[in-house]
Parts: structure tokens; sequence; C-alpha cells
């Protein structure tokens, strides 16, 4: 059936190769891991990679020593969630910490981004790396930026060999953000992707080709009659070294790597469940699909014997290593893609090293066991005593103003419904009062039994909790993050008495962790509009020894206004989310929702402190 592929696919791939394991996690947790690691006993740095499935090898063909040590497999093209994502964490991450290396695609950053931030707030050491190599688009002038391809797997394998030598979280950190500044990728293909079940797209006519679309099928940059291989490999290897575009700090006399990736990756035949076929006819079916397969070893060594002496004579390049093969590939898509990454004597040092990934170029070693019993999930470390949590008996007076100030902020938003509605419908798909009203109703019904207002920090984190439960959406996510930065903030200071001070250094922290995952900042038509400002002033009076519930009222009024200039921000073409492919004279007339959101709660909480010091 279409929804156990991936988990089928993960069970075969753990029999085949003795050194993984998985999580029994099926079907929600999809992970796949070194049998030999445990975060109890591991201590070297743990790298985990991950994305959709459909790209098969990527990413979970590349665990191994010396190379990943978990992939976090979502559905086929579909970000995995971030419960998949901190179950592989755990699983795997010892003292020295873990990084995440992440394609540049906004799922993959958002959920990556949220189970970072869990785990950080649960202890763990974690960094991150975004690699983006698409070098077939002009330079964007959003903030979407390039996406992440086959150069990913160069990274994971830097990664992973700097992680085997031992070296410290920052020091690993630091050599795949190198590695992933130095390597461009762009593809080429002469048909489109095909989802299980679904029926191939006709984009493409006979005779033609696709000059660098994405791997889960978006279209590229120039659709062309199809040429001859050199020809090809030459536009391509020029495209990426353009020095207009300046992707790669490559130039004549560097030294590189070269990867050619097959992107075929046929969708079996009980996959697509178009028509019923009787054995004769399937295993004829099956003989076709691998005698005709669309880019075989064969075209792949074509296209490698072409780029070398492209890249030698025509580029003055020295080309010291090529790998050639299938390592990111793309459902039914017929084509290659071609990467090329700045290389020197560490770079080549890591891709050298041994591994025992089983799709890297390397043989498999090892007895295969008589049985495979999977991996028990691991608890979370942020799990509390039943006695620790839940609503006290007696409120203090700094849970009395919580609890106040939560119900005033989410009530704001329930009342502020039908007009966010009104104005996404017109700049966006005009569910954005729903969204917000489902999180603000859990927040009202969750406060009067599970939060424990006496502890600010925890309270905090169970409003992200609610959020988490029933928002969907970016928005969603983004408000996780915010709560979930805003609790490891709080978490240092002390359950008794949370400074005003501390308040707005949590805000900021809470902007900052939305902005990095998120990736957007002021002027982008978005939430921070409202609360950019708003932290800005706050931290602004604060510092002037305003009287802190005065600084609140100023910082919302700055809330109200930054929400409001969003009307203004037309002209710009940097705006984040679906107001980026909305017509100038529609924003002009219609504020931001999501920042209008964000201003109303903030606005109603500022308020709500103001009275009650006013009532004391």
């Amino acid at each position: 059936m279409v929804a156990d592929v991936v988990t089928e696919f993960i069970e075969g791939l753990v029999e085949t190769y003795p050194g993984l394991q998985f999580l029994d996690g099926f079907p929600q947790v999809k992970v796949v891991l070194r049998a030999d690691v445990s975060s109890a006993t591991y201590n070297k740095v743990a790298v985990i990679s991950g994305g959709g499935s459909g790209h098969e090898p990527a990413h979970a063909g590349f665990v191994g020593e010396g190379m990943l040590t978990a992939a976090i497999c979502g559905d086929v093209f579909a970000s995995p969630p971030v419960d998949s994502i901190l179950a592989g964490i755990r699983a795997v991450t010892g003292p020295m910490g873990c990084l995440l290396i992440v394609t540049n695609y906004t799922g993959d950053r958002l959920n990556f981004g949220l189970a970072a931030e869990q785990a950080k707030s649960e202890g763990y050491k974690v960094e991150i790396v975004i690699v983006g190599d698409d070098c077939a688009l002009p330079p964007p002038r959003g903030i979407a930026g390039r996406r992440g391809l086959a150069g990913t797997i160069l990274v994971n394998k830097i990664a992973g060999a700097a992680a085997a030598a031992g070296l410290s979280l920052a020091d690993v950190a630091a050599e795949a953000k190198r590695a992933s500044e130095m390597v461009g990728t762009m593809g080429v293909a002469l048909s489109v992707c095909t989802l299980p079940g679904q029926v191939t797209s006709d984009r493409l006519g006979p005779g033609k080709m696709e000059l660098g679309l994405g791997i889960h099928g978006e279209p590229g940059a120039a659709v062309a009659d199809l040429q001859p291989v050199d020809v090809v490999v030459s536009h391509v290897l020029k495209q990426i070294l353009s020095t207009e575009t300046n992707y790669v700090p490559i130039t004549r006399g560097n030294r590189v790597v070269l990867m050619i990736n097959g992107i075929d990756r046929k969708v079996p035949i009980y996959v697509q469940e178009a028509y019923a076929y009787s054995v004769m006819e399937l295993n004829f079916l099956f003989f076709m699909m691998r005698l005709l397969g669309a880019t075989p070893v064969m075209e792949l060594m074509i296209a490698a014997g072409k780029a070398v002496p492209n890249l030698q004579l025509e580029h003055g390049l020295a080309v010291e290593r090529v790998y050639t093969g299938s390592f990111m590939t793309s459902l039914d898509m017929a084509g290659f893609s071609i990467s090329i990454m700045k290389a020197d004597e560490v770079i080549l040092k890591h891709l050298d090293a041994t591994t025992k990934a089983p799709h890297w170029p390397v043989g498999v070693d090892g007895n295969r066991p008589p049985a495979k019993i999977p991996v028990p999930m691991p608890p979370s470390h942020s799990m509390k005593s039943d006695e620790s949590l839940g609503r006290p008996l007696q409120l203090s007076q700094q849970g009395h103003v919580l609890e106040v100030t939560i119900e005033a902020a989410a009530e704001a938003v329930v009342n502020l419904r039908d007009r966010l509605n009104e104005w996404d419908s017109k700049v966006g798909d005009g569910d954005c009062g729903s969204t917000m009203y489902r999180g603000a109703t859990a927040i009202l019904e969750d406060k009067k039994k599970y939060y424990p207002l006496n502890d600010a920090a925890e309270t905090v984190n169970e409003i992200g909790a609610s959020i988490r439960r029933v928002m969907g959406g970016t928005s969603g996510i983004l408000y996780h993050i915010f709560c979930k930065a805003a609790y490891a903030k709080l978490k240092a200071s002390s359950k008794s008495g949370i400074t005003s001070k501390q308040w707005a250094e949590a805000l900021e922290a809470s902007i900052a962790a939305v902005s990095k995952y998120g990736g957007a900042t002021a002027g982008y038509r978005t939430m921070l509009d409202a609360l950019i400002p708003a932290a800005a002033v706050l931290q602004e009076r604060l510092s002037a020894g305003i009287d802190p519930s005065t600084a609140f009222i100023l910082s919302s009024e700055a809330a109200i206004a930054g929400a409001e200039s969003t009307k203004h921000m037309q002209a710009q073409l940097i705006q984040a989310g679906r107001s980026t492919y909305i017509s100038p004279e529609i924003l002009a007339s219609v504020p931001d929702p999501g920042a209008m959101a964000a201003a109303a709660w903030y606005r109603a909480a500022a308020l709500a402190v103001k009275d009650m010091y006013q009532a004391s």
C-alpha cells in the first residue's frame, strides 16, 4: 500500500545492512540509526540528517560509522515531523552533542529547527547547518534561498568524518558549514517525478528536457530541446561556475571534487496502483524497468567522462575525486545532476576517510544477525512527574498575574478571529483567524488544569504544547518555536520571581528563534513586524528605569504600530509566506494578519498587567 512504502523500505534496508537499525515508532516515527550507537554510551558528535522520502538512498542509505549517525525519514516528499526528529536526537546524542544537517526547504528548516529548540531545552547540545547548493536559478530576492540538492551528501560525508575523528561539536559544525559553502549543484531531467498513486505530469513533451528543476519536480530554469550529453554537461558546468551568480568560490587553478548523481528512482509497480497485472506481465514490466532505467550507470559514466575534461580544459580546474552513482534521487524522474565542490587537503581527507555507510562508494561487511529487534523508543528528558505538572492548588502573586495575562491575550485572539480570516482571505488562504482561534481556545481550556502557573518557564512551555497540539501550518510551528525559545531562556531564572528584564530577554530570544528558523525579520510582513519593535521599546524603557507595567504598555503601542505598518510594505520584494505572491495593490489595503494577531495578544497582555498593578 502507498501508506506503507516508507516503513517497508526501512525494514528492507535494515535487513540488508547489519550495521543499521530503526526505532520502534512506526508508522509515525521513521528513524534509521547505527546499530552500534546509543545516547547512553556514544562519546562522539552525532551527525543527523533527513527529509522527505522518495530520494533514496538519501538519507537513510548514508547512515553508518564515518558518516551519518541517524537519518529521519518523512513520508514521500514530506518533511519528517518534529516528534520523529526528536526521537532520533534522543536516541543517538551523547554528551558531545549532535549536528543536524538540513536541506534548505521551508518544512525541513521549521521542523528540524523546532526539534533542535526542544532538544536544547532538554539539555542536549545541538547545532544546525542548512545546505542550499542549487545553482540553477538566479539569486533569489526573498528569503527562501537556494534549494538543497545532492551536494548535501558530500556535506554529510565531511561532517561524519570530522565527527568520527573526535572533533568537538563546534568544529564539526564549522567543517560542515564550510563544506556547504563550497558546493554547487544543478540537475537536468527528461521527465517529471511521480508521486506514488498519482499520474505522472506531462509538463515535458517528447524531445524536451528541463534544466535545473528541483528534486520534488519543481519547475526549473528552462525547458529546451534534447541536446548531446557533452553540450548538456558543458552548459551545467558553466551555470554552476558562473562568475555572475558567484554561487561557489571556485576559480581557475582550484582543486575540485565532482559528483555525477543519477536522479531517477523507479516507482514500484505495486505502489502506483494504476492497473492490475498478471504475474507474467509484472515480471516483464520489472524486467523492462531494469533494462530501460532512465539513468543507468552507463549513462552516468558517460556524463562523468564528459565532465572531467571539460572542467580541466575549459575551466582550468584540477579534478581530485569523482563520485558517480545514485546518491539523491527523485521518484521516476529521468535525469542526472552535477555537483562541484571546492577541495583542499582537509576536505579530501574527510571524503577519503573510512565509512561503513552502505550507499557511499564502499563495500558492506559484518554478519547479519538472525533477527532484528527494534530499538525501544527513548523517553523525553523533559518529562516531569505527575505532581510537578498541573495547576497549583494556590497561586502566588506572579502566578495570578500570569493567569490573568494569559486569559486576556487568548481572549483577544478569540475575538479577532473573523477579522483575521477576512484579512487573510485577501493575502493568504483565509484561515489565519481560525488557526489562531484553535490555539487560543486550547490555551484557555488547558490553563484550567495543566498550567503550573507559579512556574513561569514551565507555563510558557505548556502554552507551546497546547499550540503544538491544535494549531496546524507554519503559524503553529512558529509559535511553538517562539514558546520553546522563551522557555529555554526563562528556565535559568528563578521559579519564584521572573523579573521584567528577564521577560524582555525571553521575548528577544523568541524573536531570534522565529527569525532563525522561519527566515523572516522586520519588513517581511509577518508577526515579527509587531514583535520586533515591541521588544526594542520594552528593552529601551526598562533600561531607562520606567515602571515595568508602563514600559509594557508603551511597547504594546509599538507592536500595534508595527502591525499596522505592514500595509505599507507592498513596494518591497522581500515578504515572507503567502504575501510573497500577492499584488502590491492588494497588500496596500490589508495589514498582515499574523502581525495583527501578534499585536492583539501582546496589547491585551500589557493592558491586563497594567490593570492588575493599578488594582493592587
